[in-house]
């Protein structure tokens, strides 16, 4: 994709809307929501870097209930021709074709590249990736287990809703809230995970989510790793310009 000059690229992630509740996260969403309008006019792009909700399943003919204002934004960025790409993350795992049919919003459960005027982009929310979090990578096996989505499809959705958010909000394996603490450059496990994939190929840039840190390490004098921090204490975000990415606060 080849940005025209005067537009960006924007990036963002866990926003956890619903966390740790509707009403507490009321604000926060609106924030983000202002946030949306006023990159809509000058975004060539934009990506959602998973964990917009702090809980999110599909059943066959139910979503979760809320998240109108941010919904219905999504849906009026992609209705005027701005590409919105989503990737899932830990918390919102169980999309299936809800965004893609009725946003035109493409969905990844695994990270992808991008090429932006000849930048080579690893996009991903991060969760799982690199070495150790073996506790949350068995979890994870079972969360996208088709036979285990399936039994969960079997609870009214009252039921199944309300287990979901409270394990959510208090299960801190499920939450990530022990992500949150910066670890030190050599041992920050998605900068590991970035520095292997450099043995593969060349990337500018891996772009995070997950953590909830905003960062900036640098991989080698050709290629960075940046991570988007969070809409709950930072309010930051990445921005693409054709040429160079920054981290930016709203």
């Amino acid at each position: 994709m080849q940005i025209p000059k005067g537009k960006n690229i924007y990036f963002a992630s866990d926003n956890h809307l619903g966390a740790p509740s509707m009403a507490a996260s009321k604000p926060r969403e609106k924030k983000f929501v202002a946030w949306l309008d006023e990159i809509k006019d000058d975004a060539a792009a934009i990506f959602l870097i998973g964990d917009l909700f702090d809980f999110w399943f599909e059943y066959k003919t139910v979503i979760p209930k809320g998240f109108t204002r941010t919904l219905g934004k999504l849906a009026e960025i992609s209705d005027a021709g701005v590409p919105i790409h989503y990737f899932v993350g830990n918390h919102d795992l169980w999309m299936n074709g809800y965004f893609q049919d009725e946003l035109n919003i493409p969905v990844y459960h695994k990270p992808k590249e991008f090429t932006f005027n000849d930048k080579i982009f690893f996009i991903g929310h991060g969760d799982g990736l690199g070495p150790g979090d073996k506790g949350y990578k068995r979890m994870k096996k079972v969360f996208t287990n088709p036979f285990f989505k399936w039994l969960f499809r079997w609870l009214h959705p009252d039921i199944g809703m309300k287990i979901a958010q409270y394990l959510s909000v208090k299960n801190k394996l499920i939450s990530g809230d022990d992500d949150a603490t910066f670890l030190g450059e050599d041992k920050e496990w998605l900068a590991m995970y970035a520095q292997k994939k450099l043995l593969e190929k060349h990337r500018d840039y891996f772009v995070f989510g997950h953590r909830h840190l905003p960062l900036e390490i640098k991989l080698n004098d050709k290629s960075t790793y940046f991570n988007l921090g969070d809409w709950i204490s930072y309010y930051t975000y990445g921005v693409f310009d054709g040429e160079n990415f920054h981290l930016k606060t709203y």
